[in-house]
C-alpha cells in the first residue's frame, strides 16, 4: 500500500503547528511526525508522532554524523515505511523543525521511500506579517538557537527564503498585524505559489495535489529558475535587471555591499568578464550575499555535451538565446519595500564592461583583476 506524504515546513513555528493541526483534523486517519532538533547541537533528536487526538509516541534518537538530513533519513524514512506497511494512516504529515529546509527532505523521502511512499505535497506555513522580519534577519541560525547541527552556518534570512520559494503551496495564518504590504511582498517573492488560508478546505486537497522533486529542483537552479517578473504594489517593488554584457569583476566586487543590502531579497544568475564561461549564482537575503559557481554556460559547451544537460535547462537557454553570446547574460531580480529602482539600475549598469573594455574581446577580459577569487576559489 502506498502512503501519501505531505511536508509542512517554515520558520514561523506557530503558523506551522496550526497548519499541521488543521490537516490532522481535516484528513481522517492522518498522522504527523515531527523531529525536534532543538538539542541537535548536543547530538540528540526528539521524534514525536501524533494524530488528531494527541501524542502517540515520543522517542529520543542520536544525531547521526552531525547531520540533520542524515538523522532524518535514518529515522524518518523507516518510521514512514512502518506506517505504510501497517496501512493505518491515510496521510503522513511530516512537520519539519524550524530551520530544516524542504528540498533536502523531499529528495530524501522520494529517493529512499519509493514505491511505498508517495510525496504528494510540500507546504510552507506563513504568517505574512513575519515574512519581511525573517527575510531581513542576517543573524546566524546558531546565534538564535535554530541551528540544525553544531556545524550549521546558515542565516535566518537565506534559510527562510529557500523555505518560502521551494514550496508550491503557501498556507497562510494571518495575524492582526498583517497588512497590504506584507501580502504584496509575499506574492512578489513567490508569484507562482498557490496561497491557501490555513483554515480552508482547499489546504487538505492541496496536500494530495502531487509533487515532482526534479521539477522543483530545476525551478530553483540559477540557470532555469522561475524568477519573479516586474511588479509594484502596496509599496513593494520587484525590479528585473537583464543585460547581455559581462560585469567588470573589480567594479562589481566593490559594489557588492551596496547591492546585497539594496533589497530584502535578490537572486538570479550573472556573468563575469574574467570567467566568461562560468554561470554564477547570486543569492542574497538579510544583507548576506552568496555567490556560487554553478558550472558552465551552455554556450561554452561542445554540441556533444548538450545531451548530458537536463531538458529543462536546455529549454530555458533556448527561450533566451542570443546569437552572439548564447545563454550568457545578467539576470538579477530584486524585491523589497521601498526599493530604489533607479539607483539600483544605475549602480548595476556602472559595473558592466565599458564599450572599450567590451570591444577588447574575451582574451583581454580574462586578464582583468580576479576580484572574485576569494569568494569562488577560497583557500581551504
Amino acid at each position: 500500500m502506498t502512503l501519501p506524504v505531505a511536508i509542512v515546513c517554515g520558520l514561523h513555528s506557530d503558523a506551522r503547528k496550526e497548519v499541521v493541526e488543521r490537516l490532522l483534523h481535516s484528513v481522517p486517519g492522518s498522522v504527523a511526525l515531527h523531529h525536534d532538533l532543538a538539542a541537535a547541537p548536543t547530538g540528540t533528536v526528539l521524534r514525536v508522532v501524533r494524530d488528531a487526538s494527541g501524542e502517540l509516541s515520543r522517542t529520543k534518537t542520536p544525531l547521526a554524523n552531525d547531520c540533520a538530513c542524515c538523522a532524518l533519513r535514518e529515522d524518518l524514512v523507516p518510521e514512514l515505511l512502518r506506517l505504510a506497511d501497517s496501512g493505518s494512516a491515510r496521510l503522513a504529515v511530516v512537520e519539519l523543525w524550524d530551520s530544516v529546509e524542504p528540498k533536502a527532505m523531499a529528495e530524501v523521502i522520494t529517493g529512499h521511500g519509493r514505491p511505498a511512499l508517495d510525496l504528494t505535497g510540500v507546504i510552507t506555513a506563513v504568517d505574512p506579517s513575519l515574512v519581511l522580519p525573517c527575510l531581513a534577519n542576517g543573524d546566524d541560525l546558531a546565534d538564535v538557537g535554530l541551528a540544525a547541527a553544531a556545524s550549521d552556518r546558515r542565516t535566518v534570512g537565506d534559510t527562510w527564503a529557500r523555505q518560502l520559494e521551494y514550496a508550491p503551496v503557501l498556507a497562510l495564518v494571518e495575524s492582526e498585524d498583517t497588512d497590504d504590504e506584507d501580502r504584496a511582498l509575499l506574492s512578489q517573492l513567490h508569484p507562482t505559489a498557490r496561497q491557501a488560508p490555513a483554515g480552508s478546505g482547499e489546504l487538505a486537497r492541496l496536500a494530495f495535489a502531487g509533487f515532482d522533486v526534479e521539477t522543483a529542483a530545476a525551478a530553483q537552479h540559477p540557470a532555469c529558475a522561475r524568477l519573479p517578473q516586474e511588479a509594484d504594489e502596496a509599496g513593494v517593488t520587484t525590479f528585473v535587471w537583464q543585460r547581455r554584457r559581462p560585469f567588470h569583476p573589480e567594479r562589481l566586487f566593490d559594489a557588492l555591499e551596496d547591492l546585497s543590502c539594496a533589497a530584502a531579497r535578490s537572486r538570479g544568475r550573472f556573468w563575469l568578464a574574467d570567467r566568461p564561461d562560468t554561470l554564477l549564482a547570486w543569492d542574497a537575503a538579510g544583507g548576506a550575499l552568496c555567490v556560487e559557481n554553478t558550472g558552465p554556460w551552455l554556450a561554452s559547451l561542445p554540441d556533444a555535451a548538450w545531451e548530458m544537460v537536463p531538458p529543462m535547462r536546455r529549454a530555458a537557454a533556448a527561450l533566451d538565446w542570443h546569437p552572439e553570446h548564447g545563454d550568457c547574460c545578467q539576470h538579477l531580480v530584486f524585491t523589497s519595500p521601498g526599493l530604489d529602482r533607479d539607483g539600483l539600475e544605475r549602480l548595476l549598469d556602472s559595473c558592466l564592461l565599458t564599450d572599450s573594455e567590451y570591444a577588447a574581446g574575451r582574451e583581454a577580459w580574462r586578464r582583468l583583476p580576479a576580484a572574485f577569487d576569494s569568494l569562488l576559489d577560497p583557500v581551504s
